[in-house]
């Protein structure tokens, strides 16, 4: 039996997310469907993070075992011919046999685009979230800054299946910080892990912020508060892209 790694980019626009559900296309469970196929007996596919539906990967990285002894650049072809075209696989290799790619990560990068124009061009629609409105744009740059550091961001999730296990919501940001790209106002947050919706609502905080609807001390309050979903409106999923998983070296 061999461990093999793989880099994935995907469209997540027509997708439920990256976990399997009944009768709903999700991206996990097409790639399971199409290593079945190579295998010839179901395959489970584990992520490094599961992304919500709608939301788009540049660089999401998945574990699998094989028995085939297809070398991992054909095994990249060959899965490219069988998946659809909004999911492409990057790069296949030969992992250790006990790599997992979500409790091995280091740290994962998200990204947030904004579209701030007024109007937004069809071509970017599904890839940013139009914002024209009105927007201290300062303010959610400096705001951006607060998430930095360790902190309880139960405020910030969302009712997840995995509450009942009662872990903990405290997460590590690395990095927190907003910038302009043409018309696009960008947020990028790397973290050593993320709960669900937190980045979306982490995003809907900071456009409450530029609104002037929350200041500065209000987002302290909330990342001191513990209230579950208390935070701002969640953002939409089409803007948010899962950017790169870190490992250690060797991994």
């Amino acid at each position: 039996m061999r461990r093999i790694r793989i880099t994935l980019a995907y469209d997540g626009t027509d997708y439920h997310g990256w976990q399997v559900q009944p009768s709903l296309p999700t991206i996990q469970g097409t790639l399971q469907q199409v290593l079945a196929r190579i295998e010839g007996k179901p395959v489970q596919v584990t992520g490094a993070g599961r992304t919500d539906a709608g939301v788009h990967a540049l660089a999401q990285v998945a574990a699998f075992d094989l028995e085939n002894r297809i070398p991992p650049d054909n095994l990249r072809r060959a899965m490219n011919r069988l998946l659809p075209p909004a999911i492409r696989v990057l790069e296949a290799r030969e992992a250790p046999p006990d790599f997992h790619p979500r409790r091995d990560a280091l740290s994962k990068t998200y990204e947030y685009r904004i579209w701030r124009a007024e109007i937004c061009p069809p071509f970017q629609r599904l890839y940013v979230h139009h914002f024209p409105y009105p927007l201290d744009e300062e303010r959610f740059i400096s705001a951006a800054r607060l998430f930095e550091g360790e902190h309880d961001f139960t405020a910030f999730a969302a009712t997840d299946e995995k509450d009942r296990l009662g872990g903990s919501k405290v997460r590590r940001i690395f990095s927190s910080g907003a910038f302009h790209e043409g018309e696009r106002l960008i947020y990028r947050v790397t973290g050593n892990g993320f709960l669900k919706h937190m980045v979306r609502n982490m995003v809907g905080t900071l456009l409450e912020v530029g609104r002037g609807r929350l200041d500065e001390a209000g987002v302290a309050e909330l990342l001191r508060s513990g209230r579950p979903a208390s935070a701002g409106p969640t953002a939409p999923s089409c803007g948010l892209f899962l950017v790169e998983v870190r490992y250690p070296d060797g991994l």
